[in-house]
């Protein structure tokens, strides 16, 4: 049976010029390079300029990811940007990227899940492609996770960066089996009563201000492992995979322990994961597809490779992804 899925033609990510090494905020916060390697994995992350807004970052990702689809941003027909650190509170950040590109008139919009928000992004733009109402579509995560932080509090502040990844999908017909190319199935969840966990305590109609991350890090870790792995399972059961035949594990890079604690749960391999922690520590929904640039970059993922993508975020949200590339 004769199939359209949304197969990724493109992939580009953009990481701002200033980085800030482990060093760099032992000088401000009570903390140290060892601290930080030895709980998180993360050495460095990058910090966008003053004047840098998210769409800028987002754009410069689109564009690359176009160039490498063989795409013009005249041939865009949908932008959807996952974001939790939009340029303004309205009009969606998806919307400012649209008239930077100088994209045609089309959909337009954010989705807001935190680290998850690629995923979720991921999705929606399948609705469309999917099902015939978009052939050219650029789903973006973009994060300034540093204007969040709150640069007192070393358990949070050495967590997280700046960055943004996109990919272009296009649609493709298959036999509607998993050998075919495009994202194969997905499992999203979220539980709200688990709020109070990772949240950012400010907001339009609370406080009127932007606000500061807070987390409870110990029990988003625990939350993390075990719900992580049930919808990376999930995933597979939806695409009709086992774990065992994935090729890469692309998960959200939040912290070096909780992938290693996914990995050794679900039985993969660490010679299957792709960490770049290490040098973009936590940038939230750009993370995903940050690492998935880096890994096609270095000739590690290749056409044909299966793909599972994971995130948890604030929400608490989670999700995966299984996508043949």
């Amino acid at each position: 049976m004769s199939v359209i899925r949304s197969a990724i033609a493109g992939v580009g990510a953009y990481l701002p010029e200033t980085i800030v090494t482990n060093d760099d905020l032992a000088a401000i916060v009570e903390t140290s390079d060892a601290w930080i390697q030895e709980r998180t994995g993360i050495k460095e992350r990058r910090r966008a300029a003053p004047d840098q807004p998210t769409s800028d970052l987002a754009v410069e990702a689109a564009k690359r990811a176009l160039l490498a689809a063989g795409k013009e941003p005249a041939d865009i027909d949908l932008i959807v940007v996952a974001t939790t650190t939009p340029d303004m509170t309205f009009p969606a950040t998806a919307a400012i990227v649209q008239r930077k590109l100088g994209a045609p008139i089309c959909p337009a919009f954010d989705v807001q899940a935190v680290c998850s928000g690629f995923v979720y992004a991921l999705s929606v733009a399948d609705g469309f492609v999917a099902r015939g109402l978009s052939r050219c579509a650029v789903v973006i995560g973009a994060e300034e996770m540093t204007r969040l932080m709150d640069w007192s509090d070393r358990s949070t502040c050495v967590l997280f960066g700046d960055g943004a990844g996109a990919v272009v999908l296009t649609p493709e017909e298959g036999q509607g089996t998993t050998a075919d190319r495009g994202l194969l199935g997905f499992a999203l969840r979220c539980d709200g009563n688990k709020t109070d966990l990772l949240y950012v305590d400010g907001g339009p109609a609370t406080t009127g201000t932007v606000g500061h991350l807070r987390m409870a890090g110990n029990q988003v870790f625990r939350h993390a492992v075990i719900n992580i792995a049930e919808a990376v399972e999930g995933a597979c059961k939806a695409a009709g995979l086992q774990v065992s035949e994935v090729d890469w594990f692309i998960p959200h890079q939040a912290n070096q322990r909780i992938i290693k604690g996914v990995g050794d749960r679900l039985g993969i391999d660490e010679s299957k994961v792709v960490l770049t922690v290490d040098r973009h520590a936590n940038t939230s929904a750009a993370s995903i597809p940050l690492a998935l640039d880096a890994a096609i970059a270095d000739g590690r993922v290749k056409r044909g490779d299966l793909l599972l993508l994971e995130a948890m975020g604030g929400g608490l949200t989670w999700g995966a992804c299984a996508i043949r590339y």
